[in-house]
C-alpha cells in the first residue's frame, strides 16, 4: 500500500510543502505558515468534484482558472497561482486549477471541519452554502452545509447526549470536560424559529451566552456524528479522510484529550487523520502513543493514558497501537518562505532542534524551566 503525498511548491507563501501522511498526521507550526492551505489543497486534490458542484449549484462560475481559486481559497487567493512557478502533485498526479473539476469520485472522500467553525452557526443556526460568500474558503462553506443539513432534518429534542452515536466513556469525559450536565439541543423560540441551545435544567442558553470551548468543540462534535454511523457500521461508506482543524480552539487540556480520543475511535473504524495543531497537548498524546507502539506496550496503557475504564475500551485501543503517525513542521526560513519538515520521531534528544522542540511547541515552557534551573543553581539552593 502506498504512502499518500502531496507536494505543494510557490503557491502562496509556501515555498515547498512535501507531506506524507499515516493514518494520523499533524501539521504544527506558527500562524500565516500554510497549513490551512497545504490542508485545503488536500481536500481540492481529493474532492475536486465535489467542491466544483457545490459552487455550480451556488450559481457561481468555475471555468475560470484565478476565479476558481478565489472561490476555493477565498477571495483574492487567485493571484497565489504563478502558472510558470506553482505546481501541485497528489499521489504522483499533477493538479492544476483546470483539472480540479475532474478531481476524485462522484462522491467526497474528505471530510473536512475548519477551524473557526462557531463563527459558522449565527444566531444558533448554521449558515447554508450558498448564504456564505466567496471570502469564506470552499471547505468552510462545505462544512457549514453539512451542519445545516443535520439541523433543518432533525426535529427538536437532545443533540448531545445520544445513547447510540458515542460510547458511554466517551460521552462522560466529553460531559465532565465541556458540558457538566448540560444538554445540547434544537429547541423552538418565541417566534418559533428553532435554534440551538445549552440547557442546564431550567435554564435554556442561547449559543452566544455559551463558553468559547462549547461554541467551538459543539460544531466539531456534531461535524463527527456525520462520521460515526449506526453500531452494525464502523465507517461512512464513501468518506476515507478526516481533515480537523485545530481540535483544541477554546478547550481545556481535559477537553482536548477527550478530542483526541476521538481522534483514537475513528482510526479504529478505518479513516485516515489529519489534524493542524498549536496545542502542545495533541503532540504529547501522538508522542505518547508512538512510545506505547515502540515498546509493544499492553493495550490497556493506552486506556490509563486517556483517563478512561479499559472496559469496552479494548479494540480501539489497540488499533491505536497499529497506527502510523506522522509530524510536519511548516516553517518560514531565512528567505521569509515556508518549507515543510518531518518531525515525526518527536525525540526530545534529537540534535535537530524542530524535532526535539516538537516544531516549537514546548520551546516556551522550556525557555522557562532553564531559567529557573539557572536561577536555583546560581542561589545554591
Amino acid at each position: 500500500m502506498t504512502t499518500p503525498r502531496l507536494v505543494i511548491r510557490n503557491f502562496a507563501q509556501i515555498a515547498e510543502a512535501d507531506l506524507t501522511f499515516g493514518d494520523l498526521t499533524v501539521l504544527v507550526g506558527a500562524q500565516g505558515t500554510g497549513k490551512s492551505l497545504a490542508l485545503q489543497w488536500l481536500k481540492v486534490a481529493i474532492d475536486g468534484k465535489e467542491i466544483c458542484a457545490a459552487l455550480g449549484a451556488a450559481g457561481h462560475p468555475t471555468d475560470k482558472p484565478q476565479v476558481l481559486l478565489d472561490l476555493i481559497f477565498g477571495t483574492g487567493m487567485g493571484a497565489a497561482w504563478n502558472a510558470t512557478e506553482t505546481s501541485v502533485s497528489f499521489d504522483g498526479k499533477k493538479l492544476v486549477p483546470r483539472t480540479i473539476p475532474k478531481a476524485g469520485g462522484a462522491e467526497p472522500s474528505l471530510f473536512f471541519v475548519p477551524a473557526h467553525r462557531s463563527m459558522l452557526i449565527s444566531d444558533g443556526w448554521a449558515s447554508p452554502f450558498q448564504r456564505l460568500t466567496a471570502d469564506t474558503p470552499v471547505v468552510a462553506r462545505l462544512f457549514s452545509q453539512n451542519l445545516f443539513d443535520r439541523f433543518s432534518t432533525r426535529g427538536e429534542g437532545d443533540l448531545f447526549p445520544l445513547d447510540r452515536v458515542l460510547k458511554k466513556a466517551y460521552r462522560e469525559r466529553i460531559d465532565d470536560a465541556v458540558f457538566h450536565g448540560g444538554h445540547v439541543a434544537i429547541e423552538e423560540d418565541r417566534q418559533h424559529a428553532k435554534r440551538l441551545r445549552l440547557t442546564h435544567g431550567e435554564v435554556h442558553l442561547p449559543f452566544m451566552t455559551w463558553t468559547a470551548g462549547q461554541r467551538e468543540f459543539t460544531p466539531l462534535l456534531l461535524g463527527l456524528y456525520h462520521l460515526l454511523p449506526s453500531r452494525k457500521t464502523l465507517k461512512h461508506d464513501a468518506i476515507d479522510w478526516v481533515v480537523i482543524e485545530e481540535p483544541e480552539m477554546g478547550l481545556h487540556p481535559q477537553a482536548i484529550s477527550v478530542v483526541m480520543l476521538l481522534v483514537l475511535d475513528l482510526l479504529w473504524r478505518g479513516y485516515r487523520v489529519v489534524l493542524s495543531t498549536h496545542s502542545p497537548d495533541v503532540l504529547t498524546a501522538v508522542w505518547a502513543l508512538q512510545r506505547l507502539r515502540e515498546n509493544d506496550a499492553r493495550w490497556q496503557l493506552v486506556c490509563d493514558a486517556f483517563g478512561v475504564p479499559s472496559r469496552h475500551m479494548r479494540t480501539v485501543a489497540q488499533a491505536a497501537l497499529q497506527k502510523e503517525y506522522r509530524v510536519h513542521l511548516m516553517a518560514f526560513g531565512d528567505d521569509g518562505r515556508v518549507r515543510s519538515q518531518d518531525i515525526s520521531t518527536l525525540d526530545p534528544g534529537d540534535e535537530n532542534d524542530a524535532v526535539s522542540g516538537w516544531g516549537g511547541l514546548t520551546e516556551f515552557s522550556s525557555r522557562f524551566g532553564h531559567a529557573v534551573r539557572i536561577a536555583v543553581r546560581e542561589s545554591g539552593a
